[in-house]
């Protein structure tokens, strides 16, 4: 089975990402949560971006690194949201990653640090009309991400919400989010 780090969205480490580790680890899968925000969760979207604009996204990524660096090589670099952005950038970077599980974000790939690795299998979940993954540029990195690799996947789902596989969060889509689940446990059976 794969091992996983996973990140958290832009509210924290809520009981939402806990439930969907949660059930990647009903799977089977090992899967780690890195906190990016050592311990602090948010009541909304609005204060855990201003709490992530001012502590800066190099010092989240590097917070995810040192994540990454107590654990074995070998992982699937997953991230919801906000999570997308260490993510990315370690399955870009990190000597034997496995793979890449994007939720709800996708960076361009100069954001991203560059080229995608060849063979690097990777999966792109959204919303086809969410206002962040769709009106902001990340569906279309995610088309282009997902067009140049390999083993590239991105599934689109009907509707306009944000943060819709977390289930403690007003977004949360219950069906999306099973089939999002579903489609992520599908994609570590493959690479584990």
């Amino acid at each position: 089975m794969a091992e996983v780090l996973l990140f958290h969205h832009a509210y924290g480490l809520t009981d939402g990402v806990r439930a969907f580790a949660g059930r990647l680890r009903a799977a089977g899968h090992t899967v780690h949560l890195a906190d990016l925000y050592e311990g602090r969760v948010f009541g909304s979207l609005d204060e855990g971006a201003e709490y992530a604009a001012a502590t800066g996204f190099d010092t989240l990524t590097a917070r995810g690194a040192a994540a990454a660096d107590r654990l074995p090589a070998g992982l699937v670099l997953a991230g919801i949201s906000l999570g997308v952005v260490p993510a990315q950038r370690l399955a870009r970077s990190r000597p034997g990653a496995r793979g890449a599980l994007l939720l709800e974000a996708c960076l361009p790939g100069p954001a991203a640090g560059g080229p995608w690795p060849p063979g690097l299998p990777v999966q792109v979940h959204g919303m086809d009309r969410d206002p962040f993954f769709a009106g902001e540029g990340d569906l279309d990195a995610a088309r282009a991400l997902t067009g140049a690799a390999p083993h590239g996947e991105l599934f689109l789902y009907p509707g306009d919400r944000h943060l819709f596989t977390d289930s403690g969060l007003p977004g949360y889509d219950e069906a999306a989010a099973e089939l999002v689940c579903r489609r992520a446990v599908d994609f570590l059976d493959r690479l584990g």
